[in-house]
């Protein structure tokens, strides 16, 4: 700040960590939105392929850790998911766009921006948890955890820098 004017406004700059974190966020509400509209357009046919392997009898064949795909649990999860998949994708979108709004906002250094952020992050947790299931976050749906996890607690880190 110019000490010879009264009048300049100091400009805070954001960091290079939150920079990245936003960027990273608004390509991840990009994949969000795909992933959306995708298991909404093919939950009845991933079903109806899960249960002719079962009929064909070709499940024996397959290796161990796909078995698990198979399993009367993930067979009721995967039927939640096509009972489900209008809220599902309501939910998504809705999710999609309070990520994407709040990490425009946290580039402009808006603490509001952390708060939509985050709902939007929570929110398709608490809708599979909700519509589909608690056996959805097992195995590799852990991933479904762990990244928004770890996002959370990085953008929790960079939150100082944000302004109301």
């Amino acid at each position: 700040m110019n000490t010879n004017n009264p009048f300049e406004i100091e400009t805070k700059k954001r960091s290079t960590g939150l920079n990245v974190l936003t960027i990273l966020s608004i390509i991840g509400s990009v994949f969000s939105l795909i992933f959306s509209v995708v298991g909404y357009l093919f939950a009845e046919s991933a079903l109806e392929q899960k249960q002719k392997v079962i009929a064909s009898g070709q499940l024996n064949d397959l290796p161990g850790f796909l078995k698990a795909q198979y399993s009367p649990e993930a067979m009721k999860l995967a039927e939640n998911m096509v009972d489900n998949k209008l809220p599902i994708l309501i939910m998504g979108l809705v999710s999609v766009a309070l990520c994407l709004y709040g990490a425009i906002e946290m580039r402009k250094l808006k603490s509001q921006g952390y708060i939509l952020w985050l709902v939007g992050e929570l929110l398709p947790i608490v809708a599979t948890f909700l519509f589909i299931g608690a056996g959805t976050f097992s195995g590799l749906g852990l991933i479904g955890l762990v990244i928004p996890i770890v996002f959370i607690i990085l953008f929790t880190v960079y939150k100082k820098e944000l302004v109301l």
